[in-house]
């Protein structure tokens, strides 16, 4: 049986992609979205079941955007597409009420079976992202690891794609002296200093293609 989904992403190609691959899979695409405010208000307008969301939006991010969905209209089912599979980032989707988190790097039908097993109310996550939860379970170190927040994974994507501060406020629908600010205290987080080596962990994180 088909869905009614909505798709948020910032980047258009990638919404007509994912509307393509959906309504070829025989769900209906009934609204896209750019960012996650865009993609809550859509969704009080148009009967949405599913909502796909891009973890890592402008003005609000995917993890956000997915609570308050669960706030607003609890009978929607939100699952967060994304290139970050680091384990404390999961939980936080799930916490939030993500209801699927699938990766970008699996492949097409991923998001296909992702959509079947929430709309029966189960909750999905991509394989390669299950075994290294599993893998959490018998791994003595307990400690989550240097943690960005959604925020700062923002900027660290942004920066990776050659955005300058001031673009990254416009983008962002910041200040340049809170977009300033945020770059900063992620370098200072994660002892990086230069717009390379930002470069250069944001692949290794999956945030960039290589």
């Amino acid at each position: 049986m088909g869905r009614r989904v909505l798709i948020a992403d910032d980047h258009q190609i990638v919404r007509q992609g994912l509307r393509a691959l959906l309504e070829k899979a025989g769900h209906v695409v009934v609204a896209e979205a750019a960012n996650g405010r865009e993609a809550i208000q859509l969704a009080g307008v148009h009967k949405v079941d599913i909502a796909v969301l891009d973890m890592i939006m402008p003005v609000l991010n995917g993890v956000d955007s997915a609570r308050e969905l669960v706030r607003v209209a609890p009978q929607i089912r939100t699952i967060l597409l994304t290139m970050v599979a680091d384990r404390p980032y999961v939980i936080e989707a799930l916490r939030a009420g993500a209801k699927g988190y699938v990766l970008k790097t699996q492949a097409a039908e991923d998001l296909v079976r992702a959509i079947d097993e929430v709309s029966r109310g189960a909750v999905y996550i991509s394989p390669a992202v299950a075994v290294s939860l599993v893998d959490a379970v018998f791994d003595k170190d307990d400690s989550p690891g240097q943690l960005l927040t959604a925020r700062e994974l923002q900027i660290l994507q942004l920066i990776a794609e050659s955005k300058s501060t001031k673009e990254i406020a416009r983008i962002l629908n910041i200040s340049f002296k809170t977009a300033e600010s945020h770059r900063s205290r992620l370098m200072k987080k994660l002892d990086i200093h230069e717009t390379a080596g930002l470069v250069r962990y944001a692949i290794r994180r999956g945030l960039l293609p290589l």
